[in-house]
């Protein structure tokens, strides 16, 4: 059986979700952060040399980036579902929001994540922070104008790709400005799939 390794507070929480949105069976094997350092536990590096979540085993093939798994998942047991058709344009679109996500996006909002662990020696790097997170947050906040879903007509593995961006904006309170971005947001929370993996992995956290 497909077996998810899935930690707390962690970009692991989006592959719970696709893995109920799919109803694909599976199994997970949960790993806490230590309360303290908000550091992984030492056992996820018998998982992965990088000690990281999440990773997926699936047979005899192991898997940790994140929008690879959702590319595999997807392909494997989508069954047509959940990404556009390959050679098309919205396929492209699809495949970018996938690495656009990690790639990009992320970066500024993990920079703001541990800078703010600074406290005030932090301070004089918030700007330049706060201005690629608006970047970041204003190209998404247009491309998803007048629709309902990243890409196409349905949820698709670009939804739950970006997911992530929109969950680390709601914490850092930057959501208001970007009413568009934030109602994306609420839909997926909406989702019954969704609601099921919170309640398998936890909520977000970052915040405590």
């Amino acid at each position: 059986m497909l077996v998810l390794h899935h930690l707390n507070d962690s970009r692991s929480q989006r592959i719970l979700w696709l893995l109920e949105e799919l109803g694909t069976p599976y199994e997970m094997k949960r790993y806490q952060r230590d309360a303290k350092t908000r550091l992984a536990p030492v056992e996820l590096t018998a998982v992965h040399p990088l000690g990281k979540s999440p990773v997926i085993i699936d047979r005899d093939i192991r898997i940790a980036e994140s929008a690879a798994i959702v590319d595999y998942l997807i392909r494997t047991y989508g069954k047509g579902a959940m990404m556009p058709a390959i050679g098309t344009g919205e396929y492209e679109a699809y495949n970018e929001w996938l690495h656009y996500a990690e790639g990009s996006a992320m970066l500024p909002l993990m920079l703001n994540l541990y800078v703010s662990r600074l406290k005030e020696a932090g301070k004089p790097l918030h700007p330049r922070i706060d201005s690629e997170i608006a970047n970041h947050l204003g190209y998404v906040e247009g491309a998803l104008k007048g629709r309902e879903f990243l890409v196409g007509n349905a949820l698709t593995g670009a939804d739950i790709q970006m997911s992530f961006v929109a969950e680390m904006a709601k914490i850092f309170e930057k959501l208001a400005p970007y009413p568009n971005l934030a109602g994306w947001l609420a839909r997926m929370h909406a989702r019954p799939a969704f609601r099921r993996s919170v309640e398998k992995g936890g909520a977000y956290r970052f915040a405590d």
